[in-house]
């Protein structure tokens, strides 16, 4: 520190009053900070925070400057420091929000925060006096402990509420947690209310529950807007195209990260009104659509997003592809919409042979669309060949594949939805054509004739994710699956809709989606890797359980509440689970026998059925494990230390194990192919009964002359399918920049209110 010993400097107190600058404060702060952690020195933690004094400045300020300090010493050599950092953050927020050490009660606080309109005031009409007092002593705030300091600034940056233009934080870790319990749980009866707000207060403090965006952010305010995603279907009319595109700035709007399946609509140049009208394509919609989701921000910081639906034998395929890229003119790209092309088994058998497949317009074949995603597809595909049309065009199936390959190596954001795969092993008994955002939601959709068509459907994403790491038996595992499906069943009729179609679906299907978080983590600390067959097995032991008990979660809320609307509409209305519906080339991945009472669970399913129509799906969570200092979903990491960068600044974060187990991490781009990871997502995909949001790794010092070959690629796209993978993601690629592996910039997804967690 750099002062003037001999001259008496007044710093400014948060109260403002004045003092004389006392160091010794300072170093009482920063050994309390690293008190019972080793490897770290309160003398760095001094020198490195370079204070430069002067005459009025502020507490705050020199405490910020303390906590960059130690956030700047934190390294894979020197991990403690995160907990260091952590602390000293908590420390100043602890005083800004309680005014000092220790916290109110929560019935005062909870007062306070009604009366500043922070929460929502059906609290204190669904709750007595005594129960919040009841409730208020099970917080343990000692919880904010468990942070580290990445997982604290991301909480105060995105999640806990905040005046964004003030950005005066409201609000201190354990209050967030236990009021979202609260919210959740208010309407349950009276005799087990309060025990569920504990166990779900308790399993999200303890991490084993990972929440997204939407809810963190929402659930105890007065906007309820949870969903992290929607599906929306658009019909080949001026109505449907005009109330989508409405309903696709609402549901921005609304947090929604959008998915959208512009697969019915007419090519560029068909007729409408009998030739009166010549169309205009695809493209001008996509840039409406385009344009909806970047004018409304999300959570004070961003544009939403959105990822096009569309499918391989459509006339405009070839100029829909390449949108992302950056040739060409702004008039024919729209960069900024992410694009999933449906795939199907009559596309990659064709291409095997190096045949010729032919694109229609839907207007023309509307028995084609029809088909698409059912076993009569590829009959009425080879009619529709056969039948004389204007528009329709023939092309090499292999330089198609190239050229969607192409764009997703050079964009990384193309997606891949197996429409077979998705109608074949989802849940669904009515048709599947698209995926959410980030590709691991598949829900049937019914185009609006109009805005408020109530016949129409909207699928909703009520998403959340299981930690793991944290999981500590399968007892562990059984109460935390069904306290998140009971939490998510409240979200559904907690959330307000933005137009009919969306309430429609979400309250008649109560499609959830559950996944997992972690696995990176899980599996170093298990001593296996993502190519290793121990891995396989041990997944797969894992999520039978997994699956399991989310089943029987859904069945048991069934019977308290009652089955879903249109649970007929599901696969398992007919007594089929997941088990009977994955590919036969999964079986040789390993042998395992099931262990859980599968045939029992049929039973009852059948007799009693079940409150949600969907249940699992494993989506990216890259926003919300920093939060919880686990690597992101199902993902192999880039490396043990990544700077995630946002408009809040940059955060270092470790991965978990440090000093423990980090020597059996696998690295993304270490692995030569995708071949083991494509392996444990399929065993992933055997017990959901959604997708999941597959990435795949390319690193071009693999290859000779750091080129990536189109084979590999499209042998490994065509593995996936083979191996029954829904769909597949993000397309990452390493050119070697070490700095960029290391640094991530903040990215869209449905946990994020984007689709990610």
């Amino acid at each position: 520190m750099t002062t003037p010993m001999t001259k008496q400097i007044l710093v400014k107190k948060r109260n403002g009053k004045s003092e004389k600058f006392d160091i010794s404060k300072i170093s009482r702060v920063i050994e309390w900070a690293i008190n019972g952690y080793t490897g770290v020195n309160a003398n760095d933690i001094e020198i490195n925070a370079n204070i430069s004094l002067h005459e009025g400045i502020s507490t705050r300020e020199i405490h910020k400057l303390i906590i960059e300090s130690a956030a700047n010493l934190i390294s894979v050599e020197n991990p403690n420091y995160q907990y260091v950092a952590g602390r000293l953050l908590n420390y100043q927020l602890r005083k800004e929000v309680w005014g000092g050490k220790h916290p109110p009660r929560l019935k005062d606080f909870l007062h306070v925060g009604i009366k500043k309109k922070i929460y929502d005031p059906v609290l204190l009409e669904k709750y007595t006096e005594d129960e919040i007092n009841k409730i208020g002593e099970d917080i343990d705030h000692d919880r904010d402990y468990l942070f580290t300091y990445a997982g604290i600034k991301q909480l105060c940056d995105k999640y806990l509420i905040r005046d964004r233009v003030s950005s005066i934080i409201h609000e201190t870790p354990q209050f967030a947690y236990m009021l979202i319990s609260m919210t959740a749980f208010m309407n349950y009866p009276e005799e087990n209310r309060l025990d569920y707000v504990r166990k779900f207060y308790n399993s999200i403090s303890k991490h084993k529950i990972n929440l997204p965006t939407p809810v963190m952010a929402g659930v105890r305010t007065t906007s309820r807007n949870y969903a992290s995603c929607c599906l929306i279907g658009v019909d080949d009319t001026r109505e449907s195209i005009t109330s989508s595109a409405t309903a696709v700035s609402m549901a921005t709007a609304n947090r929604c990260g959008i998915g959208i399946d512009v697969s019915r609509i007419r090519a560029v140049g068909s007729p409408v009104k009998n030739g009166e009208v010549v169309h205009t394509g695809l493209i001008p919609f996509l840039k409406i659509y385009e344009a909806s989701v970047k004018a409304w921000q999300q959570n004070g910081l961003r544009g939403g997003s959105a990822t096009c639906n569309l499918q391989w034998w459509h006339y405009e395929i070839e100029d829909i592809v390449v949108l992302k890229n950056n040739a060409g003119t702004d008039d024919n790209r729209v960069r900024k919409l992410d694009y999933t092309v449906g795939m199907s088994k009559m596309f990659y058998e064709r291409v095997q042979k190096n045949e010729d497949v032919t694109l229609f317009s839907p207007h023309e074949v509307p028995e084609l669309y029809q088909a698409w995603g059912t076993p009569q597809f590829d009959k009425v595909y080879r009619e529709c060949e056969n039948r004389r049309l204007k528009f329709k065009k023939r092309i090499n199936a292999r330089k198609l594949f190239s050229t969607i390959i192409k764009e997703r190596v050079e964009t990384g954001r193309i997606y891949i939805l197996n429409v077979d795969s998705a109608n074949e092993h989802g849940a669904w008994l009515d048709k599947v054509t698209m995926s959410n955002l980030c590709t691991e939601v598949i829900h049937p959709t019914i185009p609006m004739r109009d805005y408020h068509d109530s016949d129409a459907e909207i699928g909703m994403c009520i998403l959340s994710a299981i930690n793991m790491l944290e999981i500590k038996s399968w007892s562990d595992l059984e109460k935390t699956c069904d306290l998140t499906v009971r939490f998510l069943d409240e979200i559904i009729d907690l959330q307000d809709y933005f137009n009919p179609a969306a309430k429609n679906f979400a309250s008649k299907r109560r499609s959830l989606g559950v996944g997992i978080t972690n696995l990176a983590a899980f599996l170093a600390k298990n001593e296996v890797q993502y190519d290793d067959d121990k891995a396989l097995t041990l997944l797969d032991e894992w999520m039978e359980h997994f699956q399991f008990y989310l089943l029987n979660a859904s069945l048991q809320l069934s019977k308290e509440k009652g089955r879903c609307e249109k649970f007929s509409h599901t696969k398992y209305s007919q007594g089929v689970l997941p088990i009977d519906t994955f590919k036969d080339s999964v079986k040789n991945l390993t042998r395992r026998k099931f262990a859980c009472d599968w045939e029992n669970l049929r039973k009852e399913i059948k007799e009693h059925g079940l409150r949600h129509s969907t249940l699992s799906s494993c989506m990216p969570c890259e926003s919300s494990s920093v939060i919880q200092s686990s690597t992101n979903g199902v993902e192999p990491i880039r490396s043990l230390i990544t700077y995630k960068m946002s408009k809040m600044g940059k955060l270092p974060v470790l991965v978990p194990g440090i000093g423990k187990f980090e020597k059996n991490y696998q690295f993304a781009y270490d692995m030569r192919n995708n071949k083991g990871l494509i392996n444990i997502n399929a065993i992933i995909q055997k017990y959901l009964d959604m997708a999941i949001s597959t990435n795949v790794y390319y690193n071009y010092s693999h290859y000779e002359n750091h080129v990536l070959p189109d084979a590999l690629v499209m042998k490994e796209l065509m593995y996936a399918y083979s191996m029954g993978l829904i769909s597949l993601y993000y397309n990452n690629t390493d050119d070697g920049d070490k700095e960029q592996l290391m640094t991530q910039k903040e990215d869209r997804d449905c946990s994020s209110g984007a689709c990610k967690l």
